[in-house]
């Protein structure tokens, strides 16, 4: 018998690459989604700076009308207990009576108060506060000849400064000119000032202390507190 042949196979075989030597092709980012990414960190941080700069705004003006209940003769001797302080340094020995009969030319020996504010949530209003109050006082020397104001200057600024006062300007009057120190404390919470007006030979210095509560304040009342105070006599101690 004839030898059978197997049929010729009519399935044409094909060759599968392995799967470890295939290339990837390399993935594209759309333009889009690339400037959507860098928009999202952009906002990102724009949030983050708003964010640093407003806590330290709301937290200060959060604390801007803390202040402490006390009675306006107790706020006025301590604003005059500073103005006795420089007085004694400067080194007049003149008695100053309470009141001031021609501001600018004769002696002066008084308080003033004035409201305190409150600069809102972040700092941009500007609204009296119910019940607190300012107060300063305020003297003034006629006569004053310069080998008197200038020596007293000199030493109070030197004196103002070991104390731990922050001297914001002092002003040497050249040439007969005027003299000025002007001093803050307690983030100018506390401030004094002085001035000697060389063509009247006048001298005048001032305190403020830091804003309070007056006790006796009451709903419906008008204008600052503490406005009916008035200092002792003003002299060397």
């Amino acid at each position: 018998m004839p030898e059978e042949t197997a049929p010729p196979s009519t399935t044409t075989s094909t060759t599968t690459a392995p799967t470890d030597t295939a290339t990837t092709p390399p993935r594209t980012i759309s333009t889009p989604s690339l400037l959507g990414r860098i928009g999202c960190g952009c906002v990102s941080l724009v949030g983050l700076v708003v964010l640093v700069v407003a806590v330290p705004l709301i937290w200060s003006s959060s604390g801007s009308t803390d202040y402490p209940r006390v009675a306006p003769k107790e706020m006025g001797d301590r604003a005059f207990q500073r103005s006795q302080e420089a007085y004694d340094v400067l080194g007049f020995t003149r008695r100053v009576e309470p009141g001031g009969e021609d501001i600018g030319v004769s002696t002066q020996n008084t308080f003033s108060t004035d409201f305190c504010y409150d600069g809102g949530l972040l700092g941009l209003e500007d609204k009296t506060v119910d019940g607190a109050y300012a107060m300063s006082h305020s003297w003034a020397l006629d006569h004053v000849p310069a080998s008197r104001a200038v020596s007293g200057l000199r030493r109070l600024h030197k004196e103002l400064k070991d104390d731990g006062w922050n001297v914001t300007s002092y002003r040497k009057g050249t040439r007969g000119g005027d003299w000025d120190l002007f001093v803050k404390r307690d983030d100018g919470d506390e401030r004094m000032s002085f001035t000697w007006y060389a063509d009247r030979e006048y001298f005048t210095g001032g305190a403020s202390v830091p804003c309070a509560y007056d006790p006796e304040w009451k709903s419906g009342d008008t204008g600052p507190p503490a406005d009916q105070e008035s200092p002792r006599v003003l002299g060397p101690t």
